[in-house]
């Protein structure tokens, strides 16, 4: 009797073994390591947005997730490491409107059109930040500065081709201020010139501050946002201050060209699945992050409509001919 109690515990306990297996095989991905790359530097928003969805994707996914640096010419080496690598779903780059204008503004050898768009993740809402100590509460008394004394404010900017960059020229153009715009090679280096004066104030995104918010050395001071964030409801949206200027970066993943078509079905349903994660929600919220999944072919046509308008802004501000 006990033999036989013994026997049957322990086909149970193959059965079981047998059908875990079945379903961790089921749940993998078909590459074992996924790198991602980002053109930001270490504390880039980009970065810290990869950086911390790894935690989650692996477990969604089934597989392992890797987080990988590719600096220079603002997103353009990024691009030709992703262009000319494998289609196998084993690299990824993690895309933000920086990779559009670079590749409009830049002529690189690699574009935005030699990636395929997999799908979006959130929208990030832009925001105005200054050191503790600045004497600035609100861009209304940033722009009364400005216009009082011309070229007095020193504005900070990423990269050239960012859309904070851009935000600049249009904040320029609604104000009539004149003022220096710094660009930086990324978020953290931004915040490291607001932080020592070497600007007065940065254009961000809350994920690159969340250390120096809690540490009370950094305030922000505007949100481009149609409605204030739920996480800052005492900082008033530039619309409310009388700059009617509103601006969603978009964060997303993009690819090789021609994947195959269960890469882009995996990366939907992983994507999905990660924004419902009760953490990974946590994380994004008190970083002011707006999901905003869009599968693939959605967000193809997303990403080249945006470049359209992007094109037509650069044309209107003499940018570009």
């Amino acid at each position: 009797m006990e033999s036989g109690l013994r026997n049957i515990a322990a086909s149970v306990a193959v059965a079981a073994l047998l059908a875990g297996a079945g379903q961790v095989a089921a749940q993998s991905y078909p590459i074992d390591t996924v790198t991602l790359i980002t053109h930001s530097k270490a504390g880039g928003g980009t970065d810290v947005f990869l950086r911390e969805m790894t935690k989650y994707l692996g477990k969604h996914m089934g597989t392992n997730f890797v987080v990988e640096n590719v600096q220079g010419g603002s997103g353009a080496k990024a691009m030709a490491k992703l262009a000319t690598g494998p289609a196998d779903g084993s690299l990824f780059y993690g895309t933000t409107p920086t990779y559009i204008n670079t590749s409009l503004l830049s002529q690189p050898d690699y574009t935005y059109k030699d990636l395929s768009a997999v799908t979006n993740v959130f929208l990030d809402p832009q925001i105005v930040y200054v050191r503790a100590s600045s004497p600035y509460n609100s861009l209304a008394e940033v722009v009364e500065k400005a216009k009082a004394d011309p070229n007095s404010v020193k504005f900070g900017v990423t990269t050239p081709g960012s859309l904070d960059r851009q935000v600049m020229e249009k904040f320029k153009t609604i104000t009539g201020v004149e003022a220096p715009v710094i660009t930086h090679d990324g978020g953290g280096e931004l915040l490291i010139s607001v932080l020592n004066g070497t600007v007065d104030l940065g254009i961000g995104e809350i994920q690159e501050l969340s250390a120096q918010l809690e540490a009370n050395e950094v305030r922000v001071i505007t949100t481009y946002t149609k409605e204030r964030l739920e996480q800052f409801p005492d900082v008033p949206t530039a619309q409310e201050q009388g700059i009617d200027l509103v601006v969603n970066k978009f964060r997303g993943i993009a690819g090789p060209k021609d994947l195959p078509d269960e890469i882009y079905a995996k990366w939907e349903e992983g994507i999905q699945s990660v924004l419902k994660d009760p953490e990974f929600q946590e994380w994004y919220r008190a970083q002011s992050l707006v999901p905003q999944f869009m599968p693939h072919e959605e967000y193809a046509r997303f990403i080249d409509e945006f470049a359209e308008e992007q094109q037509g802004f650069f044309k209107q501000y003499g940018i570009t001919d």
